[in-house]
């Protein structure tokens, strides 16, 4: 195989694969359901459109379809950068893109009522519960890596390719539910949701850690068997550990960001509807006063 290059992301990219299918009729789904919000004179945040549509699916093609694809079993890297996109990129912007809510605001009687009752069935109850979606986002890339699993991901396409479904929906399972516009049941008030997100931060610390300085390729002999004079395993191993460390602390601290002024937002709504409360009920107030002639309580 030809050294990776930056130009062999266009070059060596496939759209032939079933994942480019999935990804398209997302998108042909996503933007029907916009269409027909607009035709019956419902608004739509094009924000959520692009947010979707771009760094959502478009993450996802990118790792997946693009040439990143044909080294993801060649490069520890390349993997690497598919694992961060998959788990921890393209689920934040899906969810930013609220397509359950979009969903909801289309459909009407029947196809309505069985989306609410998958959504707040007792499996996605207890599959989107928040410690047990982290449960799931920690332990999976620690049993991914240091087991027999990983190397079956190389040699095996299709359980490959289950992996990269695999990180999409734990990673979904895990963010969306913290970002909350969408209506999934057992969403945390915002302090709980910040505090999860820092207890994520070490974990990524770990785990990449343990990578780098890992005596023990992962994979076992896989990559050395393939024979690459323009690589050297353990040197791509060090740089795919620093890709899991570093992206993860950034998409953490982002995330934490994220809450923090996802909190303070509805802080600031709840001290607005306060304050229009008070004010009504001082308006009641003194209407009823000028209505009784006495003098309104200060």
């Amino acid at each position: 195989m030809a050294p990776f290059t930056v130009s062999a992301i266009l070059t060596e990219a496939s759209v032939d694969s079933w994942i480019a299918l999935v990804l398209v009729v997302a998108a042909g789904l996503y933007l029907y359901g916009v269409h027909r919000l607009r035709a019956r004179g419902d608004k739509w945040p094009v924000s959520r459109t692009v947010l979707f549509i771009g760094p959502g699916l478009g993450s996802i093609a990118a790792v997946t379809v693009s040439g990143l694809h044909a080294y993801d079993t060649t490069l520890i890297s390349v993997h690497m950068v598919q694992h961060m996109v998959l788990s921890m990129v393209a689920p934040i912007f899906l969810a930013l893109g609220a397509p359950v809510t979009l969903a909801l605001r289309v459909l009407r009687g029947a196809p309505r009522k069985r989306l609410l009752a998958v959504v707040h069935s007792r499996y996605i109850r207890v599959m989107s519960f928040p410690l047990v979606a982290y449960a799931l986002f920690v332990a999976n890339p620690f049993v991914l890596y240091f087991t027999g699993l990983y190397r079956l991901t190389l040699e095996n396409a299709l359980a490959h390719e289950v992996v990269h479904a695999h990180f999409i929906l734990t990673g979904c399972l895990f963010f969306w539910p913290l970002l909350g516009l969408d209506p999934l049941p057992g969403r945390w008030p915002y302090p709980g949701r910040a505090l999860l997100m820092v207890l994520s931060v070490p974990f990524h610390t770990v785990l990449g850690l343990t990578i780098m300085q890992s005596t023990t390729l992962l994979g076992g002999d896989w990559y050395p068997s393939l024979g690459l004079s323009w690589v050297d395993p353990w040197e791509d191993q060090k740089v795919a550990g620093g890709i899991l460390w570093a992206g993860g602390e950034f998409v953490s601290v982002t995330m934490i960001g994220v809450l923090l002024m996802q909190w303070f937002k509805q802080s600031e709504r709840e001290a607005r509807r306060i304050d229009r409360e008070l004010d009504r009920q001082e308006a009641a107030a003194a209407a009823e006063a000028a209505r009784t002639g006495a003098r309104p309580a200060q």
